[in-house]
C-alpha cells in the first residue's frame, strides 16, 4: 500500500513535511498510534472531540442507525433529522424557527449568508465580517474569513465581504485604554460600517461569538453592544458558534452567557454538534427569519444535508452532554485551568496575557518582551521554541496545539482532573526549559 503521506494532500500544511503516525484508536481524552504510543488530548484536535474520543452512547447510536436506515436525501423525512433539529431549537431558543443541516462549518457559514440575504431581501447585499477571523476555507468562507493564510487567494469584494478590525484587546486596533472600551469600539465600528453603506446595502453581520483559532476572545463588552446595533438597524447578526458551541465555552453556544437579549437571528454550528464522530453541522435560524423563507423556493441543497446517520449521532451527542453534565462541568474545569495558566504567566516571562476560561477553552499569547507586548515572530509565522515545545510534549503522550504565536488549550469536556492537572504541570515545566529569544 502506498504510504499515506504519498497519497494523500492534507489540510493546511506542506505535502512534503507531513509525517505523522497513524492513529488507529481512542477512548476519553486519549488516542493511540499503531505503536501504541498513547496520547492526551489538550485540542480536541481540532477543537470539535468535546465528547471525548469513541463516546459509547454515541458510537451505539451510530451503529443503531446503520442497521435500520444508513441514507435517504432531504426531500424523504426522517427520525432523527426531526429529532436533532427539535433538540437545537429548543436548546437555542429559537423555538418555532427552522434547522438547515450541512457538512461542516464552512458550508454552514456559506448557507447562512444564503439565508440571511433571500430573507432580507438583499440577494447582493452585503456581510461585515472581522479580520483575525476564520469562518471555513472553501471560497465563500475565504473571503468571509479575515485569516492571512488566504488573504492572496480570494477577493472578499467580490463576494460583497466588507471587514472591520477585531476586538483584541490585547492589541487594540483602537488604542483603548481598557478591554470593555475595545469591545465597544469595536462594535462601534461595524455600526459605523453599516451607517456609511447604508442600511439597506448591508445583508449580514457574521462574527464568530466567543473562542476561534485566531486566539481573539473578544471582552464582555462586544455581544451585547453588537446584537443591540444591529437590530437597531435591522441588519441580520449570525454568529459562529462552529468552534465555541455545546459546552466549549461554558455554555451550550456562546452567546448564552450574555443573555437571551443576545440571541442572534442566525447562527452556524458544527464540530462539537456531534463530538467529531460524524461530519455534520448546521445553521439555525430564528423564526422571525424562517418565516421570510416559508413561501419561497430555497435555491440551494446538499447531497447529505441532513444525513440520518451523522444526525443519530447529533441526537446522542446533546443528549450526552445534558445527561452527563458536561457543560457545567466545562464551567468549573475552565476557571481551574484558567487559575493554573495565570499561575504560569506570573512564573513565565513569555506569557504576554492568559485569554479565555469561560469554559474548557485558553490561549496563552507568547511574547519576547512583556512590557512592550512584542509577538514572538510576525503573524501567523510560529516560533522554533514553541514548535520545540509541541514536539517535546508529543514525545511525553500529551498532544498540545499551537499557532503563531498561541498556544491554544481545548481539552474534551470529560478529561479527568488529574490528566488536565499532569498536562498543565508538563506544559509549566517546558515552559521554563525552552530558550523564548
Amino acid at each position: 500500500m502506498i504510504p499515506e503521506r504519498e497519497s494523500v494532500l492534507h489540510s493546511w500544511c506542506v505535502q512534503a513535511s507531513w509525517d505523522a503516525p497513524t492513529i488507529v484508536g481512542g477512548a476519553g481524552a486519549r488516542f493511540w498510534d499503531g505503536a501504541g504510543r498513547s496520547y492526551l488530548d489538550m485540542s480536541s484536535l481540532a477543537e470539535c472531540v468535546n465528547l471525548g474520543h469513541q463516546h459509547p452512547r454515541v458510537v451505539a447510536a451510530i451503529r443503531d442507525q446503520a442497521e435500520r436506515l444508513c441514507f435517504v436525501t432531504s426531500s424523504w423525512g426522517a427520525g432523527p433529522r426531526a429529532e436533532l433539529a427539535d433538540e437545537l431549537l429548543r436548546r437555542a431558543g429559537f423555538d418555532g424557527g427552522r434547522v438547515f443541516f450541512t457538512l461542516g462549518g464552512a458550508d454552514a457559514n456559506e448557507h447562512a449568508v444564503k439565508f440571511a440575504r433571500q430573507a432580507s431581501g438583499k440577494a447582493a447585499g452585503a456581510v461585515i465580517t472581522r479580520d483575525r477571523s476564520y469562518h471555513g476555507a472553501s471560497y465563500a468562507a475565504m473571503a468571509l474569513s479575515g485569516d492571512s493564510r488566504t488573504q492572496g487567494v480570494v477577493d472578499p469584494a467580490v463576494f460583497h465581504v466588507l471587514r472591520v478590525p477585531p476586538p483584541y484587546a490585547y492589541r487594540c486596533p483602537f488604542g483603548s485604554k481598557s478591554d470593555a472600551q475595545c469591545g465597544e469600539l469595536a462594535a462601534a465600528r461595524v455600526a459605523d460600517v453599516i451607517d456609511h453603506e447604508g442600511r439597506d446595502k448591508v445583508a449580514a453581520v457574521l462574527m464568530e461569538a466567543n473562542a476561534g483559532t485566531n486566539g481573539i476572545v473578544a471582552p464582555d463588552s462586544f455581544w451585547p453592544a453588537l446584537r443591540a446595533l444591529t437590530q437597531e438597524r435591522e441588519v441580520y447578526l449570525i454568529a459562529d458558534e462552529v468552534m465555541s458551541g455545546f459546552g466549549r465555552c461554558g455554555e451550550w453556544f456562546a452567546w448564552q452567557r450574555h443573555g437571551s437579549a443576545a440571541r442572534p437571528d442566525l447562527m452556524t454550528l458544527a464540530k462539537g454538534l456531534t463530538g467529531g464522530h460524524m461530519p455534520l453541522a448546521a445553521v439555525l435560524l430564528a423564526p422571525h427569519v424562517s418565516a421570510r423563507l416559508e413561501n419561497e423556493m430555497l435555491h440551494t441543497g446538499l447531497t447529505y444535508c441532513g444525513h440520518p446517520l451523522a444526525c443519530a449521532a447529533g441526537v446522542a451527542a446533546v443528549r450526552a452532554y445534558e445527561e452527563d453534565s458536561l457543560i457545567e462541568r466545562s464551567r468549573r474545569l475552565g476557571a481551574r485551568l484558567f487559575a493554573r495558566l495565570e499561575e504560569m504567566r506570573n512564573k513565565h516571562a513569555v506569557i504576554g496575557e492568559v485569554r479565555g476560561g469561560h469554559g474548557l477553552f485558553a490561549v496563552l499569547e507568547l511574547v519576547t518582551d512583556r512590557a512592550s507586548r512584542k509577538p514572538l515572530a510576525p503573524w501567523p509565522q510560529e516560533h522554533p521554541a514553541l514548535k520545540e515545545l509541541v514536539r517535546r510534549a508529543r514525545e511525553q503522550g500529551v498532544s498540545f496545539a499551537a499557532r503563531g504565536n498561541l498556544l491554544l488549550l481545548a481539552p474534551p469536556l470529560v478529561i479527568a482532573e488529574n490528566d488536565l492537572g499532569d498536562a498543565l504541570s508538563l506544559l509549566d515545566r517546558l515552559l521554563g526549559e525552552l530558550e523564548w529569544k
